[in-house]
């Protein structure tokens, strides 16, 4: 059983990663009054600006690594890439949040949808795929259209083919690796939808409202709460990412993403465990955003309120579009740059959360 004693203000919380995620994460733990050590291999991380506490290491140098943890209280990570390794040196040394194992499943395709297939949750039929034999006789099971991935490092796009035929499925296997691969069911679905659910180590859990979302290019453009989705459907979803969320022991914030098929039924494409660039809405109109409902759960602190207080559309502003904050303002809109100190097409510069404003009575 972890320990769900909360830690007191004043603590320190070691942030591995210094990306736009840590950064917010360093931002919400500052509000609550703690402090927040980054590490990161890179130099130039946005997330270093608004906090002097900083190692820059390779996340394989378990030198640095212990003195990292040494200097905090408790230890958590902004992206789901951390290697297996480093968590499990980590956790032995500090409270790691969310644990090694739910990093392990989340960061491998394959472990996650036997997790999830394993607890009856609902994904896309899928195989693994360790050479071309197997993958010519699982696409006779499947069906095409397919879509062959790598089972580790792919995000907005990346490490995916789309397979309509052996010969599609031939040249997918020689451009993608590492190997295995995995093979899933191409989804004819209506529209992608995603949860963020926080829980702490006394179990308790809340979910933040079913965000609708848009992709463009493989990447995030826009987020849309409330979701075009049934009562019924919005329930469901929330009730998936709790039991996900649940089933791992996790503690923090976890996303889920899903696809939504005619007449409601739910599929989970896949979960990140951390806070999602699809829950960044929550910081305009949420009582408590995705943020700071992570630092809570990290510091084993009651969770907050996740109610929403007004619709509202976040758009990620990729590449140059950073540019154009300025000439965007309006009594609705409100801001974040992420201090990135180089525009790269592609590259997810910041966003912009567009809060639908009721008008006041008369």
């Amino acid at each position: 059983m972890p320990d769900a004693r909360p830690l007191p203000q004043g603590s320190t919380i070691g942030i591995l990663g210094g990306g736009q995620l840590g950064r917010m994460l360093a931002l919400a733990a500052a509000r609550l009054g703690m402090k927040t050590h980054i590490y990161c291999p890179d130099p130039d991380s946005p997330a270093f600006d608004v906090t002097p506490l900083r190692t820059i290491a390779a996340y394989d140098d378990e030198a640095a690594l212990a003195l990292f943890a040494a200097r905090v209280d408790v230890i958590t990570y902004e992206f789901e890439n951390v290697p297996a390794k480093t968590a499990a040196f980590l956790q032995n040394l500090k409270p790691l949040r969310p644990g090694a194992n739910a990093l392990a499943v989340a960061q491998d395709r394959l472990a996650e949808k036997a997790f999830l297939s394993i607890n009856r949750v609902p994904v896309a039929p899928f195989a693994a795929i360790s050479d071309l034999d197997r993958l010519e006789a699982e696409l006779e099971e499947i069906g095409t259209p397919a879509v062959l991935k790598t089972t580790r490092l792919g995000y907005d796009g990346k490490g995916q083919r789309i397979v309509r035929n052996m010969e599609d499925a031939a040249l997918a296997w020689e451009l993608l690796s590492p190997k295995p691969l995995v093979l899933e069911a191409f989804i004819a679905f209506e529209k992608e939808i995603s949860v963020v659910v926080a829980r702490n180590a006394a179990g308790e859990v809340a979910a933040f409202d079913p965000a609708e979302n848009v992709h463009r290019d493989h990447i995030l453009k826009t987020s849309t709460v409330p979701a075009e989705i049934s009562a019924r459907t919005a329930k469901a979803a929330s009730g998936i990412a709790e039991a996900i969320a649940t089933a791992l022991d996790y503690v923090g914030v976890l996303g889920v993403e899903f696809f939504v098929l005619p007449g409601g039924k739910l599929l989970v494409n896949e979960i990140a465990p951390r806070v999602h660039n699809s829950g960044h809405w929550t910081e305009a109109v949420a009582i408590t955003d995705q943020f700071e409902q992570h630092i809570r759960a990290v510091l084993n602190w009651p969770l907050g309120d996740p109610s929403r207080m007004a619709d509202v559309v976040m758009e990620n502003l990729i590449g140059d579009e950073i540019a154009a904050i300025p000439e965007r303002l309006g009594p609705n809109l409100q801001p974040h740059a992420y201090g990135k100190a180089e525009s790269r097409r592609g590259r997810k510069m910041g966003h912009i959360n567009r809060v639908a404003l009721k008008k006041r009575p008369k």
